[in-house]
C-alpha cells in the first residue's frame, strides 16, 4: 500500500476524531439490552444507508437457524429484533471480508452502583463510560467508520466488504451471526470487533449452562420442624460445585487463555432461587450456573462431571435417596473454538495491524464466548480484535478513546490490503 494513501487514512481519522466518538456516544445512548435491540438497529441501518451500502434488515427465522448444531435456544422472541447487514459489493476480484459486531448489551442493573449514568456515554479524560461502550459498540462503530473513511476518500475496495450488526450475542447469538451465515453472508475472512485490547483472539473455551433442582418439604413457618428446607439441602451442592470450579481453575491452564483472561476455565454460580413465602419452609430450590472447558474435553464428559459432583455431594443424606437432585442443561452451549494462527487471513491481519500500530500484536484466547466461533462451520477463518476497555458486564464499563482511533485505522488499512484497492 502506498505511503501517501496510508497518510490520507491517518489524516482522515485525525480530522474526524470528534465525529467518530460522537457516533459511538449516540449508539451507546440508545439502550439495547438483549431483547430490545430494535431502536439501535434502526440507527445502524441509517448509518449503513448513508454511506451507500446495500442494506438488509432481516428478522431471524427460528425454524431455519434451529436446524444448525450450534444453535442456542433464545429466551426471547426475535420479533422486532432484526439483524442489519450492509454490503459494499467491491469493484473487482479482491478477497471479501466480514466486519461483525453485536448491538445487544447486558443489563446495567443495579444502576445505583454506577458512578456514571450507564446510558449517558460520559467522557472523562480518555474514556467513554457507559453500558456497551467496550462490549461492543465502539468496535461496531469502528467497523462502520473504517469503511466510511475509505469511501469518503474515494478509496474503493476491490473485494466485497460486509458490515454486520447482529442481535442476541449475549444470549448465544442463535439469531444473530449464525442467522447471517445461514442467509449466505459469507466471506474469505471475518473479524468480530470485540474488546480485546488491540490483541488478536484466536480461541475461546467451550461453555455450558446448567441448573440443579432440589425438592424439600414445604411447611408453615410455625411448624417448621415438620418441613425439609430446600435451601439447606442445596447448600452442600453449592459448596461442591464451588470446590470443583476452584480445582479445575488451578489444574487446567493454557497459555492463550492465561494471556487473554488470566485464567483458563471457570465454574460460576449465577442464580439461586428458593421458596415463595417468608413464613413457609422452602419446598424447592433451583441453582443455575455456567461451566467452561477446553480442547480435549467434551460436552458429554463435562455433563457427567457436573452430575457426578452433584450426586456425590448429597450421597450420605437420606432425604436424597427418594428425592434425588435433578440436573438440567439449557441455553448457551458450544464446543471450544480455535482458529489456526497459521491461516493466511490471520497472518495477514497481524502483519497489517503491526505495521499500522507500530508494535507487536499478541495472540490470545479468552475464557468467554464470542461469535467468531461460527466461522469454522462456514469455511470462514475468523478472529476477534477490538479496542481497549474495562469493567465489561460490570459497573462503569468504559472504552479507551485512543484505542478506538488506533483500531479504526488498523481496520481501514487491512480492508485495503486484504480486499485490494485500485491505486
Amino acid at each position: 500500500m502506498k505511503t501517501e494513501m496510508k497518510a490520507k487514512i491517518f489524516q482522515y481519522i485525525d480530522k474526524n476524531r470528534d465525529k467518530l466518538i460522537e457516533t459511538v456516544q449516540k449508539l451507546v445512548q440508545i439502550p439495547t439490552v438483549t431483547g430490545n435491540e430494535g431502536p439501535g438497529q434502526d440507527y445502524m441501518a441509517k448509518l449503513y444507508n448513508d454511506i451507500g451500502l446495500a442494506v438488509d434488515c432481516f428478522t431471524p427465522e427460528i425454524d431455519i437457524v434451529k436446524k444448525h448444531p450450534t444453535f442456542v435456544e433464545p429466551d426471547l422472541s426475535f420479533a422486532g429484533r432484526p439483524n442489519v447487514v450492509g454490503v459494499y459489493e467491491g469493484t473487482g476480484a479482491g478477497r471479501s471480508l466480514i466486519l461483525n459486531g453485536h448491538i445487544d448489551v447486558v443489563s446495567p442493573e443495579p444502576v445505583c452502583m454506577w458512578q456514571y449514568e450507564p446510558w449517558a456515554a460520559t467522557i472523562v479524560g480518555d474514556r467513554i463510560y457507559g453500558r456497551g461502550t467496550a462490549d461492543m459498540k465502539a468496535g461496531l462503530i469502528s467497523n462502520y467508520f473504517a469503511l466510511k473513511m475509505l469511501l469518503d476518500l474515494g478509496i474503493k475496495p476491490q473485494g466485497k466488504v460486509i458490515l454486520e450488526s447482529v442481535v442476541g450475542e449475549e444470549s448465544g447469538s442463535g439469531g444473530g451471526t449464525l442467522a447471517c451465515f445461514m442467509k449466505d453472508y459469507k466471506a474469505d475472512g471475518m473479524i468480530a470487533s470485540e474488546p480485546h485490547n488491540l490483541n488478536v483472539n484466536i480461541a475461546h473455551v467451550g461453555i455450558l449452562y446448567f441448573r440443579v433442582k432440589v425438592m424439600g418439604k414445604a411447611a408453615h413457618g410455625g411448624l417448621a420442624h415438620l418441613g425439609i428446607n430446600a435451601i439447606g439441602k442445596m447448600y452442600p451442592i453449592y459448596l461442591a460445585l464451588e470446590e470443583l470450579g476452584n480445582k479445575r481453575g488451578q489444574e487446567i491452564q493454557h497459555d492463550l487463555y492465561m494471556r487473554g483472561s488470566g485464567r483458563t476455565v471457570h465454574l460460576s454460580i449465577g442464580t439461586i432461587q428458593a421458596g415463595d413465602w417468608p413464613a413457609k419452609v422452602a419446598g424447592s430450590a433451583t441453582l443455575q450456573g455456567r461451566i467452561s472447558f477446553v480442547n480435549g474435553e467434551t460436552e458429554e464428559a463435562i455433563k457427567e462431571l457436573i452430575c457426578t459432583t452433584v450426586n456425590k455431594a448429597v450421597e450420605n443424606d437420606p432425604w436424597f435417596k427418594e428425592h434425588p437432585p435433578l440436573v438440567e442443561w439449557f441455553g448457551w452451549h458450544n464446543e471450544p473454538w480455535y482458529q489456526d494462527p497459521e491461516a493466511s487471513f490471520v497472518k495477514s491481519f497481524i502483519s497489517s495491524a503491526e505495521k499500522t500500530m507500530g508494535r507487536p500484536v499478541e495472540l490470545i484466547g479468552r475464557a468467554s464466548g464470542n461469535d467468531a466461533r461460527f466461522g469454522p462451520h462456514f469455511n470462514t477463518p475468523s478472529i476477534c480484535c477490538g479496542p481497549k476497555g474495562g469493567e465489561i458486564h460490570g459497573y462503569d464499563e468504559y472504552v479507551e478513546i485512543p484505542s478506538v482511533f488506533e483500531y479504526t485505522k488498523a481496520l481501514a488499512i487491512f480492508i485495503c490490503e486484504w480486499c485490494g484497492i485500485n491505486e
